[in-house]
């Protein structure tokens, strides 16, 4: 994983579960995030793989 993909990676689960969960979403219909400005279509199949890979761990809940 490249240094770019890394850094959004942290800045977005910063935001923390329920974000996460919402920009996955957005992620997967193709929109953009501010987070995710410049990256290609390769970066952000990158970053939303390893995002859902993340999140896997949480399950369907998350906890506060």
């Amino acid at each position: 994983m490249d240094q770019q993909i890394a850094d959004c990676l942290e800045r977005l689960c910063q935001k923390g579960c329920l974000s996460v969960r919402a920009d996955i979403q957005l992620l997967e219909q193709g929109k953009t995030l501010p987070e995710t400005e410049g990256m290609d279509r390769r970066e952000l199949q990158l970053l939303l793989k390893e995002l859902k890979s993340i999140m896997a761990a949480y399950g369907d809940t998350c906890r506060v």
